[in-house]
């Protein structure tokens, strides 16, 4: 794997143990990693196809990467995530860069599914292959229609061009989500940044960018490891060792309990590798294999939200079933999916509970472009509940709430954040 790449990683683990614990607000976009179920049932998520090119080394005659993961998909009964880009063909000029090396198919930019070759990749030139997908029960997400970065990530990508605004990337967004809208009827729901880059310049994130599409985060618990290249020995070796790193972790994991993985998102990819090699062409039916042998379901992740929308609350919860209702017209959820129903309630849970939600959202957008600086992520709500009379401008978004208005609450004993939802249903 390219030594940027693995430095970066580890880097980044060591950085996460000394910096403060992420801290995470309601919001109306979630990072969806995992639901909480008790059943075996897994989603599994193809990052940046559709490819229209062979698998890398061709054992299959030719045959397109997304027709082989579809062909293997089927003969196991499983329905796949494919968060798909548009077509990077107008990331120009750009030039290849080393093979190995996180920048393989461009400097500048990325291209799918590989540099001078962008016409055999993405949704818009692969109709075929978006019918298939879609015709065949798969779910589509949105990874951005010119797989740009959303903000800068110098450490990996320091010669990267990136959108500089906002507008830019709902811009972008909104093309892929109109491309499929318009040619295969077809609405997606989610979306996945570019390399996981969530900053965006004049102090926003891709949850701002996703509350404007009306998206949830597609995350991922499991990494799959499908796009790790690996050299050991030659090129044979080097695809063996990448296709046993597919398996062993999983295989490993569900031995120690077979519980491990219900409900999880696992990560893969829908085309190369840094080293221009597809191990998973090879490796996708053994894990499918493996999670068969232990009783798991491989189903989308819409349908596995079905299950449980949340990370921490299933439908062994008396009040499941109204959460559910209540979270589809308000946000309630933190942006890591949890409810965290018996901590106290705060006065910006509160607002975001009373506000609109275009209210919530739009205010706190136009105070960030009006001010330059970022803003408490339930900023919005507690501007129009302040304007509304129901809360004070005085009020700590943050602090725990003291008392509640009557109107919308009667007499509450207590303030966690269950009791308020419960008593605000009825």
């Amino acid at each position: 794997m390219s030594l940027i790449v693995k430095v970066g990683k580890a880097g980044k683990k060591v950085v996460k143990r000394f910096l403060p614990e992420e801290k995470h607000h309601v919001s109306y976009t979630r990072r969806i990693e995992q639901v909480k179920t008790s059943q075996r049932l897994v989603a599994m998520t193809f990052d940046d196809g559709p490819m229209d090119l062979p698998a890398s080394p061709d054992k299959f005659g030719g045959r397109s990467l997304t027709d082989l993961l579809l062909d293997v998909l089927k003969v196991y009964d499983a329905k796949g995530t494919f968060d798909v880009v548009g077509d990077t063909g107008e990331n120009y000029p750009d030039a290849a860069g080393r093979t190995g090396q996180a920048d393989w198919g461009g400097v500048k930019y990325d291209h799918y599914p590989d540099i001078n070759q962008d016409e055999r990749g993405g949704a818009a030139h692969n109709q075929r292959l978006m019918k298939r997908i879609l015709d065949e029960g798969h779910q589509v997400t949105n990874h951005g229609y010119r797989h740009v970065l959303f903000g800068k990530k110098p450490f990996v990508y320091g010669k990267r061009e990136h959108f500089t605004s906002l507008e830019q990337v709902v811009e972008d967004l909104k093309r892929l989500h109109t491309l499929l809208r318009e040619t295969y009827g077809y609405e997606m729901t989610m979306a996945r940044p570019p390399h996981y880059v969530d900053k965006i310049a004049g102090g926003f994130t891709s949850y701002d960018a996703y509350d404007q599409m009306g998206y949830l985060y597609l995350a991922a618990a499991f990494d799959g490891a499908g796009w790790l290249p690996i050299r050991h020995g030659t090129a044979q070796e080097s695809l063996k060792a990448e296709v046993d790193a597919m398996v062993a972790p999983l295989k490993k994991t569900l031995a120690e309990n077979p519980d491990a993985l219900a409900g999880q998102i696992i990560f893969q990819k829908d085309g190369y590798n840094m080293d221009r090699r597809t191990p998973v062409a090879f490796g996708l039916k053994e894990q499918l294999s493996v999670l068969r042998e232990y009783g798991y379901r491989v189903v989308t992740v819409r349908e596995l939200m079905k299950e449980s929308p949340f990370a921490d609350v299933g439908r062994d919860d008396p009040a499941f079933e109204k959460l559910v209702q209540l979270q589809k017209k308000r946000a309630i959820v933190f942006s890591d999916n949890r409810l965290r129903l018996d901590a106290p309630m705060t006065w910006g849970e509160l607002a975001m509970l009373l506000a609109p939600r275009q209210q919530a959202i739009g205010r706190r957008l136009a105070r960030i472009q009006g001010t330059g600086s970022p803003q408490h992520a339930n900023w919005g709500a507690m501007d129009w509940c302040a304007e509304q009379g129901i809360l004070k401008y005085a009020m700590d978004p943050d602090g725990p709430v003291s008392a509640l208005p009557r109107e919308f609450f009667g007499p509450v004993k207590n303030y966690t954040r269950r009791q308020v939802y419960e008593a605000y249903l009825g």
